[in-house]
């Protein structure tokens, strides 16, 4: 079974990705995919990111996380394991893994910059997707 990724629009027709963050405090990028209690759920377009939900991971259930991750584009973390990978990978979730804690508010920076000026070939995919 294949999952498509699904790209909203805001008023203005700009493309809108949705991208998860594995985060102990809301501020940061500092969990592991496998043991993350939540994921930050952003919109990110070329104008703005907003947060859009919170998903809370109650148990260390690699299938209930990704689960629970239907529908989003992208996904940050500081590490995962293989099997996890593969099924988030499987799901046509973009796996990003930092070595080092990095502030989510700078990679929604990044984002944003990318998709406005010129997005590279991944973020090119998935918003050619919703076409």
């Amino acid at each position: 079974m294949s999952q498509s990724i699904t790209v909203t629009t805001n008023g203005d027709s700009k493309p809108v990705l949705k991208v998860a963050f594995a985060t102990t405090n809301m501020e940061d990028i500092d969990a592991h995919f496998g043991s993350t209690k939540q994921f930050a759920v952003y919109d990110v377009s070329a104008n703005e990111s907003v947060l859009s939900k919170v998903i809370r991971t109650e148990d260390k259930d690699t299938d209930a996380a990704v689960a629970s991750l239907k529908g989003i584009d992208i996904v940050y973390f500081v590490n995962i394991g293989p099997t996890a990978a593969a099924k988030v990978i499987n799901s046509q979730i973009f796996p990003i893994k930092y070595k080092e804690v990095v502030a989510i508010e700078d990679e929604l920076v990044k984002l944003s910059r990318m998709i406005d000026e010129n997005p590279p070939p991944f973020i090119k995919k998935i918003l050619e997707r919703s076409v």
